[in-house]
């Protein structure tokens, strides 16, 4: 090697380092081969809901030092696009000087300092084979985890006085100390449902009149929910009643609750976020 760089009049240095430079493609090719099949890897795994942000989490978490603008570009030149899901827009509802109404205590501070401070509620509308059903939510806001969950046939104060107990069930509330807050529907004002919060001890809220930003968390998450289980209004194909229940308790619980990545709690899980404020908290624990 030393008689050629002789013979070429260029030093042996600069030939090593030339060589080098050849040598870095492959290698870095290689590399982003192997990145780019553990990308396609959690992508395919979260049904391509799963954007750079959230591969980019599930792969530190796997011990893969890459940063987030790498998956990024290995994700566009992989062709890989996270299904999104329709821009939240405000709606128009609420009863603003019905009866039961009562003040916006919440004022839109969703980042409460512990689980069980608040929680936030609502109800959607879902088309199935055999007609309309109702889900009601109750969402814990500080980790966005689902605590309590109904759906039935009909929207009455029963729907969220049940989707309600279930959460109680499992939570460890404090008296007082406790705020749930939901819009003006009619369900909220019902006097079963008014009468089990002051059974309860429970704190009441409700969003202005027609602001649906008062409730945004909710909203939020009916908007994912639809979009990741293919539960769009005027979709053609409906699946039964039953298939449905089957469905939402496998994405609430087995997924959503437990692995799907959040971006307002540190790309967390709603549970790992409540056990990482356990381990962490001098607070009284509450219930996982």
């Amino acid at each position: 090697m030393a008689w050629l760089c002789r013979q070429l009049g260029v030093a042996r240095s600069g030939f090593y380092a030339w060589r080098q430079r050849q040598e870095a493609p492959g290698k870095r090719a290689a590399e982003n081969a192997r990145l780019t099949a553990e990308i396609e890897a959690v992508f395919r795994e979260h049904r391509g809901f799963y954007g750079s942000p959230r591969i980019h989490q599930e792969l530190r978490a796997a011990g893969h030092p890459i940063g987030r603008h790498r998956v990024a570009r290995l994700m566009r030149r992989a062709d890989l696009r996270a299904r999104t899901r329709k821009p939240f827009r405000p709606c128009s509802k609420g009863s603003g000087g019905a009866a039961g109404v009562v003040e916006n205590l919440l004022q839109q501070e969703f980042a409460p300092p512990a689980p069980n401070r608040c929680w936030a509620g609502d109800i959607t509308y879902i088309r199935t084979s055999a007609g309309w059903r109702y889900l009601a939510v109750w969402i814990d806001l500080f980790s966005r985890r689902v605590v309590g969950w109904k759906l039935d046939r009909r929207m009455d104060a029963a729907l969220v006085i049940e989707a309600l107990n279930r959460a109680l069930g499992h939570r460890q509330v404090e008296p007082e100390k406790l705020l749930l807050h939901t819009d003006q529907g009619s369900q909220y004002r019902a006097t079963d449902y008014r009468d089990l919060l002051r059974e309860q001890k429970i704190v009441c809220s409700m969003s202005a009149k027609g602001c649906c930003w008062d409730n945004a968390v909710v909203e939020s998450f009916f908007s994912t929910l639809k979009l990741e289980l293919d539960l769009d209004d005027n979709r053609e194909e409906l699946i039964s009643p039953q298939q449905l229940q089957r469905d939402l308790a496998f994405w609430i619980e087995g997924y959503y609750n437990r692995e799907r990545r959040h971006s307002t709690i540190g790309y967390l899980s709603p549970i790992d976020c409540e056990q990482r404020f356990i381990a962490t908290s001098t607070l009284t624990p509450v219930n996982p």
